[in-house]
């Protein structure tokens, strides 16, 4: 068992790392500047949590205190507008800190994750990246750099820019550099090198290149990823006159990944970067299945259980099945867009009265709001070649898991607490209508809870989700007051 202090616990790498840390046996302490965020990651328990930055030197120390290694996983890249003007500053005194720290701790090894360059001139993140490997480097505590390219996994900012750009426009215009040379590297193979740094030979001291088995151009990685995810090879136009700022802010229109990451995201870009050497191997064994190819690694981002999908999308996941799948601590921005409304009406009704109402609706009893706009939405599915309305169901007031309701099929079923409904109806993308109802914790009555979810499928699925969304406004708010009041007068 090795001690083990991790240095950005609820970024997208550390917070993939931890738990392959624990399952190995090893004891491990954290650093996050709000221990909330770690509240709902199924492993907060298991760790030593400290709370603080590494811009205050005794949050360094007490970080390094007792430990034999330390991952130094933190960038500035995330940051407000004032980190975004003062970032090298930041990451400088950040790297400086650490170095002071662990030399004062005896610290045996530091770790650190940078970023994948050539040589000359780079953007401002690059070089500010570079000099923080030096700074450590140069501490006294033999350092291991790992230098990587893009990173490709369901949360990674650059994964995730490739996502959204590739899904949203089936005709692109881009900057020039896409078509220049990248190695990405499949987050199962990043972890695995970050994994071996914690045995490599003890005065070590030094830059690794890491990368996936394949270079390709940035606008391979997109046309491949439409095809893994099943849409068209997008059109992409390579435009020069797309300067680094303008691009930026192109993604950031486009995407919901912010600004302060799409600038430095995109600068970095400029150049094409490649592994220049591979000593790591003769340190680190390539995993026993081999280093992971693009296509794949794409397929594990985007791995997903239909019954699964709406909970580990915008909930507290209960465990991590995969690194490339999301996790609690990801940003809001990260993983498949998903639309949703919902509604929530707290009553003096007791809860299995409004159960009752809820496993009923559909079929005879209709869903409590408009019906000829539900009916002629049945046609229009009917013609469309989708199952319509008239599917109707099994029984007048009870379900049962699998069951069809109309267009819907109970998906989930807690029986006097909570229906998910998932839609079979000809739309582009997938979705969902989900019925929740508890009791008040402090008073007689209940609390009923309503949401349409809408996982879109590229552009069309968008602009679908935009057209309705006026008559949900409608429908829905009506279906929810209109649920509680069918309860009311029921005896």
């Amino acid at each position: 068992m090795t001690k083990i202090a991790v240095a950005g616990a609820t970024g997208y790498i550390g917070g993939r790392l931890i738990p392959l840390l624990l399952e190995a046996g090893h004891e491990v302490s954290v650093l996050s500047r709000h221990r909330d965020k770690l509240r709902d990651v199924p492993w907060s328990e298991q760790v030593t949590i400290i709370e603080g930055s590494m811009e205050d030197a005794q949050t360094a120390h007490e970080l390094c205190s007792g430990a034999e290694v330390v991952f130094y996983l933190i960038h500035s890249m995330s940051g407000g507008s004032q980190a975004e003007t003062d970032f090298e500053k930041v990451e400088r005194l950040c790297a400086r800190n650490l170095a002071q720290a662990a030399r004062d701790a005896g610290v045996q090894r530091l770790v650190y994750l940078s970023g994948l360059h050539p040589e000359g001139q780079l953007s401002r993140h690059l070089a500010s990246r570079t000099e923080v490997g030096e700074i450590l480097m140069a501490s006294g505590t033999p350092t291991v750099v790992l230098q990587a390219g893009l990173v490709i996994g369901s949360g990674s900012a650059s994964f995730e820019m490739i996502r959204h750009l590739t899904d949203v426009l089936p005709v692109m215009p881009a900057p020039k550099w896409v078509m220049n040379k990248i190695q990405p590297i499949a987050i199962r193979d990043a972890l695995h090198y970050l994994v071996g740094s914690i045995s490599l030979p003890s005065q070590l001291n030094r830059t690794f290149d890491i990368g996936g088995p394949e270079i390709l151009r940035y606008a391979d990685m997109m046309r491949s990823y439409a095809e893994e995810a099943g849409f068209r090879r997008p059109t992409i136009i390579p435009l020069p006159v797309l300067t680094p700022w303008l691009a930026a802010q192109w993604v950031n229109l486009v995407t919901p990944v912010p600004r302060s990451l799409a600038v430095p995201l995109v600068e970095s870009l400029q150049h094409s970067c490649v592994v220049g050497e591979k000593d790591i191997a003769s340190y680190i064994p390539d995993p026993v299945e081999g280093l992971t190819s693009y296509r794949r690694a794409v397929a594990l981002a985007l791995k997903k259980i239909e019954a699964d999908a709406v909970e580990t999308t915008w909930a507290a996941a209960h465990a991590l099945s995969a690194p490339a799948e999301p996790l609690p601590s990801d940003p809001d921005w990260a993983g498949f867009t998903v639309f949703t409304d919902e509604r929530r009406k707290t009553t003096d009704i007791p809860a299995s009265q409004v159960w009752d109402v809820i496993e009923g609706i559909g079929g005879q009893n209709g869903y409590y709001s408009l019906p000829f706009a539900w009916s002629v939405r049945g046609w229009m599915d009917k013609l469309a070649g989708g199952a319509g309305l008239a599917r109707g169901r099994r029984s007048l007031n009870r379900l049962q898991l699998n069951d069809t309701v109309d267009w819907w099929r109970v998906e989930s079923l807690e029986r006097g607490q909570l229906l998910r409904l998932r839609a079979e109806m000809i739309v582009p993308g997938r979705a969902w209508l989900e019925f929740e109802v508890l009791p008040r914790e402090t008073e007689a009555g209940s609390v009923f809870r309503q949401r349409a979810i809408f996982f879109p499928r590229g552009l069309w699925g968008r602009l679908y989700w935009l057209a309705v969304l006026p008559f949900h406004g409608i429908i829905f708010k009506s279906m929810a007051t209109r649920i509680t009041a069918a309860a009311s007068r029921r005896k």
